[in-house]
């Protein structure tokens, strides 16, 4: 119990290696490769790795605080780059608005989202986009952060305004509404 106590409960929990992966520790570096790819990812000083029976187990100093801190974060980093060379990450974008409309150009997105220009973003390394219709975009990868990182940088070239919610959205994202003049002219 005073392992919990100290320690994160998240770091102490092994990862158990699916089949059809491979991980390997080399020095500091923790590499996984699956059907969708490789990923790896260095760890810091404060926390070591060690692969036993299919599980990746993680031990770190209970007397430095960095350790601590990272104990946990290190942990989950691993288990989501083991999550995503089995299976991939992906991210959904809805465009909402009239006239709005995206397309796939090669590997470069092409938005129509009321500017006087289209708004192209490329996708990096790692990174695919797929289009669903004209107004749903879907973006895949490996690397969970990376792929969380590209769909906000989309979002962010028009993001959901609150009066009549035009705009790119997350899928499944609630926008909250304002009432605008018309409706603070009612309430009077």
């Amino acid at each position: 119990m005073k392992l919990f106590k100290d320690m994160s409960r998240i770091g102490v929990r092994p990862i158990k290696i699916p089949s059809g992966v491979t991980v390997t520790l080399q020095d500091r570096r923790v590499t996984a490769v699956g059907q969708k790819g490789s990923a790896a990812i260095d760890l810091p000083l404060e926390v070591t790795a060690v692969v036993i029976d299919d599980t990746v187990r993680f031990s770190a100093d209970k007397s430095s605080r960095r350790a601590r801190e990272q104990f946990g974060l290190q942990r989950q980093l691993v288990s989501n780059m083991i999550t995503g060379v089995i299976q991939g990450y992906r991210k959904g974008l809805e465009l909402v608005g009239m006239g709005y409309r995206v397309s796939l150009n090669g590997k470069t997105l092409v938005l129509n989202i009321g500017f006087t220009h289209p708004v192209e973003i490329s996708a990096p390394e790692g990174i695919s986009f797929q289009v669903e219709g004209t107004t749903k975009i879907a973006v895949f990868g490996i690397d969970k952060q990376l792929v969380g990182e590209v769909a906000a940088r989309i979002r962010k070239s028009r993001p959901p305004e609150p009066y009549k919610g035009k705009g790119i959205c997350y899928e499944g994202e609630v926008v909250r509404r304002k009432a605008g003049k018309a409706g603070k002219a009612s309430k009077l």
